[in-house]
């Protein structure tokens, strides 16, 4: 089980390795060796998920989750399987770990009346000063 949040935890049965070759610099290692890790976690398989949490996670996922519900993490930052398979799965749970906090609600305010006024009165003596900068115009 890899832990999320207190109350849930993924099963690494729910998850999909897939090891690939990297791509970018590295030489006869890249050309030669998959190290690169495609990871794919099955949203509509996991149902000890809140419904909250699967609609913030959809939103989140973006462009990785795929129209079979489905999120894919692509990593090859390193030269390792290991390495690469702990840190897409490290993505995988902060995503989740993103989700599962609820945002706050936003309350309404209102600009007081003395604040609008102070804005308006430094607008204009900012307005004055620039205005007594210009040259003195000369009317004959």
């Amino acid at each position: 089980m890899i832990p999320v949040t207190p109350s849930l935890a993924l099963d690494e049965r729910d998850l999909e390795e897939r090891f690939i070759r990297a791509s970018g610099p590295g030489g006869q290692n890249v050309n030669k060796v998959s190290t690169a890790v495609e990871l794919r976690f099955n949203m509509n398989g996991f149902t000890e998920m809140p419904e909250d949490v699967r609609a913030r996670l959809e939103r989140l996922a973006g462009r990785r989750l795929t129209l079979d519900g489905e999120i894919v993490i692509r990593a090859d930052e390193h030269r390792t399987q290991d390495r690469n398979r702990a840190e897409a799965q490290a993505r995988l749970v902060a995503l989740i770990g993103q989700a599962t906090h609820r945002p706050k609600a936003r309350k309404a305010t209102k600009v007081s009346k003395a604040q609008k006024l102070k804005r308006l009165e430094g607008k204009a003596k900012r307005g004055s000063v620039k205005a007594n900068r210009a040259r003195p115009r000369h009317d004959d």
